[in-house]
């Protein structure tokens, strides 16, 4: 987040509250608001790193995190949940599956997404994908297999418009306004999202790449960024404001979930759009 005086929101959960958590994975804490900016320092960048390629977790994030979604999510919590589906279905042996997509969905260009866009994006799955509607993809796979909806959460499965494919442009909560391979990413939050209320609390997100895990944590450290990945927290762990986790220190001024993924630092990719201002 931009420093300076923070409104820290020291908000008890009611009802609603606990309503809205329960929706968005959050365990009890404080309330997510919208605003702010967020700054995280990313290893893993390099100067040929486009939409398409690049490994680390500099354009992991700025892939899953801000700019794509995916047809289904694995949650703060772990759970899956639809995403760009809303729904999914096979037959007994799990060889055949049925998504509905979301309806009403938009690229970042205003293009609506369609189910040929999700076909598109599908073209490298081991199995075949084709258009039953607008709104429905069939995908028919050559031997069964019963965790196909998590396997398009991961990044590598992100739907992008057919006609645009590595230009950067999804339908997640965060367009590209500035992007300077291996170094910087700069995002602000769409006006209008399927996800409001859900996720996206930030107004801005910067990525920005620092190679050296012990310049990453003194960047925290410093205040210069509000987290960063690291491999060794011995510096950060006797500073009270700074919350060291899972191969990751963030800021105590971030509001994170309680409940977090496992599986990568950074909340599974998606941190920035699950993240707000504490």
């Amino acid at each position: 987040m931009t420093r300076g005086p923070l409104d820290r929101r020291a908000l008890f959960a009611s009802g609603a509250a606990a309503a809205l958590l329960a929706a968005t994975g959050l365990s009890a804490g404080t309330l997510p608001q919208r605003g702010g900016k967020l700054r995280l320092a990313l290893s893993g960048a390099a100067r040929d790193d486009d939409w398409l390629r690049g490994s680390g977790l500099f354009m992991r994030v700025a892939r899953l995190g801000l700019v794509y979604e995916t047809l289904t999510e694995i949650a703060a919590d772990g759970t899956l949940r639809p995403e760009l589906s809303t729904g999914w279905r096979s037959g007994e042996d799990a060889r055949v599956w049925t998504f509905d997509l979301r309806p009403g969905v938009v690229f970042h260009d205003g293009t609506p997404m369609t189910a040929r866009d999700v076909v598109a994006s599908l073209s490298h799955l081991d199995g075949a994908a084709h258009p039953t509607g607008k709104h429905s993809v069939e995908i028919v796979l050559p031997t069964p297999d019963p965790s196909l909806p998590f396997t398009l959460a991961q990044e590598n499965f992100a739907i992008r418009p057919a006609h645009a494919s590595e230009a950067g442009i999804g339908t997640g909560l965060y367009r590209v306004t500035r992007f300077t391979p291996g170094q910087q990413v700069l995002a602000d939050r769409v006006s209008r999202h399927w996800k409001d209320g859900r996720a996206g609390w930030f107004d801005r997100i910067e990525l920005v790449s620092i190679p050296s895990s012990d310049v990453r944590a003194q960047a925290v450290a410093e205040y210069l960024v509000d987290g960063a990945d690291i491999d060794d927290p011995a510096i950060l762990r006797r500073l009270g404001d700074i919350c060291v986790f899972d191969g990751q220190a963030v800021s105590r001024s971030v509001g994170i979930p309680r409940s977090t993924g496992r599986r990568a630092p950074f909340d599974d990719l998606r941190a920035p759009q699950r993240w707000w201002v504490a």
